[in-house]
């Protein structure tokens, strides 16, 4: 891994000079070997697209051919939360591809869950009471 720079690598002078990356197959955004999907034969990367949660392997044996190596599976909004997450579980680690990014891949979908969700308004609209109403 080029540990000065790449074209992921963003370094920031707040918090102690922290890195962080804007690698798609990285699921915490943190520069580290472990989370880099370029550096890695096997990566995850559990993204947003419109109002579908896209998760995105990468497949080890087309690491020479580019154009075919990556495999995408996407999730409808109206898919159950728990769906989701237990298909990311089972796609991935239960296959034995990356166990170790189990728990880092269902956060990155249960975070995308949450942001996709209609808000909803802080404060109900008072009622008025007695004769004023």
């Amino acid at each position: 891994m080029e540990s000065g720079s790449n074209s992921f690598l963003c370094k920031r002078k707040q918090a102690g000079g922290v890195q962080l990356s804007r690698d798609p197959l990285n699921l915490v955004n943190k520069h580290s070997r472990k989370y880099e999907g370029f550096v890695n034969d096997q990566a995850i990367g559990i993204n947003r697209d419109d109002n579908t949660v896209k998760m995105t392997t990468k497949l080890p044996k087309r690491k020479n051919n580019p154009a075919k190596m990556y495999q995408e599976s996407s999730f409808a909004a109206s898919t159950p939360a728990r769906k989701v997450y237990k298909s990311v579980v089972n796609s991935t680690a239960k296959k034995g591809y990356r166990a170790d990014l189990r728990a880092e891949a269902v956060a990155r979908a249960s975070a995308i869950k949450r942001s996709q969700r209609e808000k909803k308004d802080k404060t109900p609209p008072t009622k008025l009471r007695g004769a004023k109403a």
